[in-house]
């Protein structure tokens, strides 16, 4: 019988490799997203001090309210937009991407465009 690919712990492995090289710091915090089967969160993080400076999810209340009837992608780039202004207001402009070891593409995409489009710099 052949074994199911457990397509997550695939996911980690390459999460692992590229964390060796991507590191956040005080000037260009690293931006970390992640994704559920319904929810994603993106948090930025300074791996220097090990603090998280901003953070944003589909499950804070006011993002919440926003994309409670739109899809998943569209979900994603209101939380990219959103974390983005938060990131603004803080004084963080430039950032380093981590993906997570998830493929650039589809909700991981869509949190990097709205990103960007608030103003942030990668």
């Amino acid at each position: 019988m052949i074994s199911k690919i457990d397509k997550n712990a695939d996911r980690k492995i390459r999460h692992v490799r590229v964390r060796k090289k991507v590191k956040g710091t005080a000037q260009k915090p690293r931006l970390n997203v992640y994704r559920s089967n319904r929810h994603i969160y993106v948090q930025f993080i300074d791996d220097v001090k090990g603090v998280t400076y901003v953070s944003a999810s589909t499950l804070d209340g006011e993002i919440g309210e926003k994309v409670k009837d739109v899809n998943k992608n569209d979900a994603a780039k209101i939380v990219g937009a959103e974390a983005a202004k938060r990131a603004l207001a803080k004084g963080i402009t430039e950032v380093v991407f981590d993906r997570s070891g998830y493929i650039y593409t589809g909700r991981v995409e869509k949190v990097a465009e709205g990103a960007r489009e608030a103003g942030l710099k990668f």
